[in-house]
């Protein structure tokens, strides 16, 4: 299983780094993922990846508030996410989305690219379509790609999608592609010993429950 949090705009350095010296002591083999705010990034050395959740598609350059391929480099960080809902929601195009996969690909980089529907295309039935075109964006075959399903309209809800319907997105998925996937959207103690057990799940994007690190620790070891 690969456990992935996603702490958003959440943490400072100070208490990152805290916050990475606990789940450093109490992992024990996990494969754990975690995205603090750009500022937030420590070059402490932890027992999880550090990743970056935003970054721009150039090494430096004059775009203003943007982060490049330099700073990441400077903390050692390969690991990306791309195409979080909440990006895409900031005005994050597919054209943009692209080059950003494409830039990252191009460093060689781990990259976890998010995908999902809103409730709306839900409803009517149409996620199988909409995912198809969101995935038509990117190289599926790209060796460091892992793909993370996360249904807009549970994200942050604490409304879980059901184990049927995560079950049928998935499968749906894998028959597109060899990439490991995750599943996020309210992810949680309660629920995450379920979400394990379905096929082709290999991890979860966690949100809200890993802000807090004893509630991230507690969901790893539920």
């Amino acid at each position: 299983m690969i456990y992935a949090a996603n702490l958003k705009c959440n943490h400072t350095r100070k208490s990152f780094k805290e916050y990475g010296a606990k789940l450093s002591s109490a992992l024990n083999g996990e494969s754990v993922l975690v995205f603090p705010p750009f500022c937030a990034l420590s070059e402490d050395k932890f027992k999880f990846t550090q990743g970056v959740q935003n970054f721009y598609p150039c090494d430096n350059g004059s775009f203003t508030g943007e982060i490049g391929a330099d700073m990441i480099d400077e903390f050692g960080i390969t690991t990306v996410l791309i195409g979080h809902s909440e990006r895409r929601a900031l005005g994050e195009s597919d054209v943009l989305l692209k080059a950003k996969f494409n830039f990252a690909k191009s460093k060689n980089w781990d990259i976890i690219y998010c995908i999902g529907e809103d409730d709306i295309t839900h409803m009517n039935g149409s996620t199988k379509e909409f995912l198809s075109e969101q995935l038509e964006n990117i190289d599926l075959e790209y060796e460091n790609l892992i793909i993370a399903y996360e249904p807009i309209w549970a994200i942050g809800t604490g409304k879980s999608a059901s184990v049927e319907v995560i079950s049928g997105v998935l499968e749906f998925i894998s028959s597109k592609c060899n990439a490991p996937l995750l599943y996020g959207g309210s992810v949680n103690e309660k629920n995450i010993s379920d979400i394990s057990q379905i096929p082709n799940c290999d991890g979860v994007l966690v949100g809200t429950a890993s802000w807090d690190v004893e509630n991230f620790i507690k969901l790893i070891k539920a």
